[in-house]
């Protein structure tokens, strides 16, 4: 096996055996509310954004809530945004003035997110943008996003880009060595000719391993959402990443090298349509919606990274609490059918999906059938069904009017009426299907 890969199997087990996690966007675009990219999209210049600062009280700050909401959902790890494009830092930088210490809040916001996160056994997380929008020798004029973009007179002239990079690797350098061990580290995110060398990748992936080598990471040094660069080949670079990052959609059939061996790989979603808190954005997935998502992100051997976006107050919306709770609720009864699930190596079923752990094939009954609901692609090497929620025997059936079709089996999720509607759980009722230990 390939070095790299080989290393990145060992650095992600434990991920890939979590598969749901919290993203947290939140910053200084919480008080416009209207995303975290609102600097950008209405060219703000920074002489009028930066005074935000003086209103980023974060008084109703709780990160032990946010802590217990997603372990209540079942989340295994969160990620938190340190710094966001804008250039506003979460975090007790020494390398500029504008963080959170010198705002309303006068707080280190990274440290308390990650030991109430760690308090409650969640692996933690830290999303670091590359791009800065505040710092001056960042490229302004003619750059693809910066607010500034198309502005001459914030011509590149005298802007030191390695000077940029050498403060980019201060700070990255400052969350290594400041806040104790990190799991993950998500890097944001490479573009047109801003990747690989420019920003140094090789020896920014050295450094962080000589200080965190355990720490996985994200292929956006050189990929992007639009690209997702050589962690798809059969010899990635060294600072390919750990795992690769589909954004707001779910591959069709998950994530695979060009020799065909599967990839780790999270989606990363938006609860609502927008990543930093948005004021006028009530168009919430349902809980449903998010179990599905989940559901089809493991089937595929992926992960779910799913996000909220605090307010000014730092208060997660209620909307977003009501569904996660209820995603929670679904857990509690469900979650051996994701936590170390992956492909089944089977074909998807028209009623739902399926998911796999050893010799546990989990049927995720998704649509309420007419009838007996078949299970294809394993006839004859089952040995008993258990519906998850309650480990209530759950029967194989020979019906008469199954008999023709003989190449499947068949089970009733309503065996007293001899049918499968309504579903026990119209979200998804999982139904546990222990192979023959040959299987293993």
């Amino acid at each position: 096996m390939n070095k790299v890969i080989e290393e990145r199997t060992k650095r992600t087990e434990w991920y890939r055996d979590a598969r749901f996690g919290m993203f947290i966007h939140w910053g200084l675009y919480a008080i416009p509310a209207r995303g975290e990219w609102v600097r950008s999209m209405e060219q703000i210049p920074h002489e009028d954004y930066c005074h935000l600062t003086e209103e980023f009280t974060a008084e109703n700050y709780n990160p032990r809530e946010w802590a217990r909401l997603a372990k209540k959902a079942g989340m295994k790890y969160a990620v938190l945004t340190a710094k966001h494009h804008d250039g506003f830092c979460l975090f007790d930088t020494k390398l500029t003035d504008y963080n959170s210490m010198n705002a309303a809040c006068h707080k280190d916001l990274v440290k308390e997110f990650l030991e109430a996160f760690r308090a409650e056994g969640i692996k933690v997380g830290l999303y670091f943008s590359i791009i800065d929008w505040r710092h001056p020798d960042f490229p302004h004029y003619g750059d693809m996003h910066h607010p500034m973009r198309n502005h001459p007179e914030c011509s590149n002239e005298n802007r030191d880009f390695d000077r940029y990079l050498e403060f980019m690797f201060g700070q990255i350098k400052e969350l290594l060595t400041n806040y104790g061990k990190l799991d993950l580290m998500w890097f944001d995110f490479s573009y047109g000719d801003m990747k690989c060398d420019k920003w140094k990748a090789q020896e920014l992936i050295s450094m962080v391993r000589s200080i965190q080598p355990w720490l996985i990471i994200d292929n956006r040094l050189e990929g992007s959402a639009e690209d997702s660069g050589s962690i798809l080949t059969a010899n990635p670079t060294e600072y390919s990443g750990d795992f690769a990052s589909p954004e707001q959609m779910i591959p069709p059939a998950g994530i695979r090298n060009e020799l065909g061996n599967p990839v780790p790989w999270e989606a990363c979603l938006t609860l609502n349509n927008n990543w930093g808190y948005s004021s006028s954005d009530r168009h919430y997935k349902s809980a449903e919606m998010v179990i599905h998502m989940l559901v089809e992100c493991v089937s595929k051997g992926g992960n779910l990274l799913l996000n909220v976006g605090p307010d000014a107050k730092g208060r997660i919306p209620k909307e977003s609490v009501k569904i996660l709770e209820e995603v929670g609720e679904w857990m509690d009864e469900n979650s051996k059918s994701i936590y170390g699930c992956g492909y089944a190596e089977i074909d998807k079923p028209e009623w739902g999906r399926y998911t796999r752990n050893g010799n546990k094939i989990y049927a995720h009954v998704m649509e309420p059938q007419a009838g007996a609901i078949p299970l294809t692609g394993i006839h004859g090497k089952i040995k008993k069904l258990r519906r998850l929620s309650d480990n209530s025997e759950v029967k194989l059936t020979d019906y008469w009017n199954l008999k023709e079709y003989s190449q499947n089996q068949f089970f009733f999720l309503n065996a007293d009426t001899c049918d499968s509607y309504p579903l026990p759980d119209d979200r998804d009722t999982v139904v546990e299907v222990t192979l023959e230990e040959t299987e293993e």
